[in-house]
C-alpha cells in the first residue's frame, strides 16, 4: 500500500533541503549504533550517510523499485557493503525483521501516511529495549518549499502522541531549521 503522495521532487532539488550528516548527528545516530531500520529510503539521502556512521547494517525499505535501485546503486558506488535496500510494502507486510533486532529506527518525512500507528507499532516491535526512534518531518508551515499538503502534514505534538501510544517515551524535540522538526524517543521497557 503506497503511502499518501507528497510530491517527491528530483534528486538534485531534494538534496538541497538537507544536511544529512548534521541531521543524523542531531538525532542521535552515531558510531555506537549497530543496526538501523529506515522506512521509506527515497533516494538514499539518509541511508548512505547512516551506513557510513553505524557499526553494522542498515535495512532500508521502500515500495518504489526505482528508489531501491537508486539507493543500491549509490551504496555500490561508494563501496558500502552494509546497506540492505529492500523493496517491500512495509505498511501491509511489516519489515520482516526479527523482534527486538534493531538499535535505531528512522522515520523521516513519512508520518503523513494514513495510519502512522501501524508504522510506529512496527518500529516498536523491531527495536531492542531502550532502542531509539528518530522522527523527522517537514514543519507544520505552509511556507516550506516542499512537503505534504497541510491537511495531512503532522505536527510535532501529534508525532509524540502517536509514538507514546505505541510504547515510546522520553521525547526530545529538535528544531531542524529551516524546514524540519525532529524528535528522538526511546522504546519503553516492558513491565
Amino acid at each position: 500500500m503506497k503511502i499518501r503522495e507528497s510530491g517527491m521532487p528530483s534528486l538534485e532539488t531534494w538534496e538541497k533541503f538537507f544536511n544529512p550528516k548534521k541531521l543524523l548527528a542531531t538525532l542521535g545516530l552515531d558510531n555506537q549504533i549497530n543496526d538501523v531500520a529506515e522506512f521509506g529510503c527515497g533516494y538514499g539521502t539518509f541511508t548512505i550517510p547512516a551506513a557510513k556512521i553505524i557499526k553494522r547494517k542498515i535495512y532500508t525499505f521502500d515500495i518504489e523499485s526505482d528508489m531501491i535501485r537508486l539507493t543500491r546503486k549509490e551504496a555500490k558506488k561508494q563501496g558500502l557493503t552494509n546497506v540492505e535496500a529492500i523493496q517491500r510494502d512495509f505498511m501491509a507486510d511489516g519489515s520482516g525483521l526479527k523482534d527486538e533486532s534493531m538499535d535505531y529506527v528512522m522515520l523521516f518525512n513519512i508520518l503523513h501516511l494514513e495510519n502512522p500507528k501501524v508504522l510506529l507499532g512496527e518500529a516498536q516491535r523491531i527495536l531492542k529495549k531502550a532502542g531509539k526512534l528518530g522522527i523527522m518531518h517537514w514543519n507544520y508551515d505552509s511556507k516550506t518549499p516542499r512537503g505534504p499538503s497541510m491537511d495531512i502534514r503532522p505536527k510535532p505534538e501529534q508525532c509524540i502522541q502517536w509514538a507514546q501510544s505505541a510504547g515510546f517515551h522520553k521525547p526530545i524535540q529538535y528544531d531542524l531549521k529551516p524546514y524540519h522538526f525532529g524528535i528522538v524517543l526511546e522504546k519503553e521497557d516492558a513491565k
